[in-house]
This record gives structure tokens, sequence and C-alpha cells, in this order.
């Protein structure tokens, strides 16, 4: 097996993991993990994270969360039409031609350092 196919796999299987223990969108960890580790462009990595996902991945984990009694389908309905157009609108800003895979990076960055000292805030 080629270097490039288990580095695929690693992140898949490590951005899983992380999305059913915490619910975040596997993009998270997939983006940065080929932007980083395997040099892809931030626009390449992006759209590859994307297609990656359009499966329903989360099906089985969900599964586990409803059982446990710790999901609300009303809600996650609400959320996935938000993300439906959310996406597209995402993505339309995004494939602007004025827009770099340097900012694009950047907004990144800045939106994950956001999240994390949010998370850090203790209170």
């Amino acid at each position: 097996m080629s270097n490039v196919f288990i580095q695929l796999l690693l992140i898949g299987l490590v951005a899983g993991v992380a999305g059913g223990m915490f619910g975040i969108g596997g993009g998270a960890v997939m983006v940065p993990a080929m932007v980083l580790m395997m040099g892809m462009d931030q626009k390449f990595a992006t759209g590859t994270s994307l297609g990656a996902q359009i499966l329903p991945i989360g099906i089985l984990a969900a599964i586990v969360y409803r059982k446990n009694g710790n999901l609300n389908i009303k809600h996650a309905l609400l959320i996935a039409i938000g993300l439906i157009v959310g996406n597209l609108f995402g993505a339309l800003f995004a494939n602007l031609p004025f827009i770099s895979s340097e900012t694009m990076k950047r907004l990144y960055g800045i939106f994950l350092l956001l999240i994390g000292l949010r998370y850090l805030r203790l209170r």
C-alpha cells in the first residue's frame, strides 16, 4: 500500500473517532491533516473533506447516541437543513476567484482559534 493511501485512511479514522466522540465535523480534523501533513492546497483539502462526508458517515454513531437518549431527531433535522444551505453558501464564497488558499488558511485558523479559546474559557 502506498504512503498516501495509509495517510488518508488514518486521517479518516482519526476524524471519525473525533466526530463520534465530540460531534465535530470531520473537516475540523481532516482539512488541517491534509494541509499540514500531506501538503494539500487548502481549497483542495476542503473539497476532498466534503467529498468524503457525502455519504451518511455519522449514521452508526447517531444510532448509538439515540439508543442512549442523547439525540433529538427534530433538532438534528433542522440543523441539517441549515448545513445544506450553509455548505452551499460557504462553497460559493470559498471558490470566488479573489479568495486565495492563503486567505482560506488564515480564516480557518482564526475560526479554530476562536472556538478553542471559547472552550478553554473557564466558568
